[in-house]
């Protein structure tokens, strides 16, 4: 049963974007007590489990692969971070890119240097695209906001709810720990933004506030 309720809400219906996806119905703890049990599994295995057509498999092996990377030296973390961008065709959902894009790619790049961020987010690939803005949560962990202002400007005529969802709540993440920042970048763009980005992105914002963005009176 719980299989059949993962497969609506991720969508795997035809012509959805999670569509073909196949539900051991696990849940997250079940699932974190294999990555416990499981967490020395070398990367070569790790990297054949994401192959695998379930989902929870895939999952699993990711978060496996984000704790290796957290404890890896640089030459195991390098080819950790390209295995994982050799096979984003498997990071294929948006829970699957949010928990795993902030680690091993935001975390491996440089704030001043985030063409890979940019080529992403200019791929056709939607996850890719997930995974370009999603990546920069790392960066806002560490109040370095540019990455994510730059990875959101290009994403602003995205035309898919996950991208609008995802830049929206990054931007929210980013007005969390300096307003000021969130709100000079809105005034430049938000006539520009999706409704749904916006949205996210003013959450927190007092009522009134939200109203006069919604009402594109700023």
């Amino acid at each position: 049963m719980r299989g059949v309720h993962s497969q609506r809400f991720f969508k795997t219906g035809p012509g959805q974007y999670g569509e073909g996806d196949k539900f051991l119905g696990l849940t997250v703890p079940m699932m974190r007590s294999l990555v416990r049990k499981y967490r020395e599994l070398d990367d070569a295995s790790a990297l054949e489990l994401l192959d695998s057509s379930w989902h929870e498999e895939r999952l699993v092996a990711l978060i496996l692969l984000v704790e290796a990377y957290g404890r890896a030296d640089d030459s195991r973390r390098a080819r950790i971070h390209r295995a994982y961008l050799a096979n984003t065709r498997h990071i294929n959902n948006w829970d699957l890119v949010d928990a795993s894009a902030g680690e091993i790619v935001g975390g491996h790049l440089k704030a001043g240097n985030i063409a890979l961020l940019e080529r992403l987010a200019r791929s056709k690939n939607l996850w890719e695209r997930r995974i370009a803005i999603v990546s920069t949560f790392y960066f806002i962990k560490r109040n370095e906001f540019r990455p994510t202002l730059k990875i959101a400007a290009l994403l602003l005529r995205d035309t898919h709810d996950l991208i609008h969802k995802a830049v929206g709540w990054m931007l929210r993440e980013v007005g969390k720990r300096d307003r000021t920042a969130l709100d000079r970048f809105l005034k430049k763009h938000y006539q520009r933004m999706p409704r749904t980005m916006l949205r996210y992105a003013i959450e927190r914002h007092p009522e009134r506030i939200r109203k006069q963005y919604l009402a594109g009176t700023i």
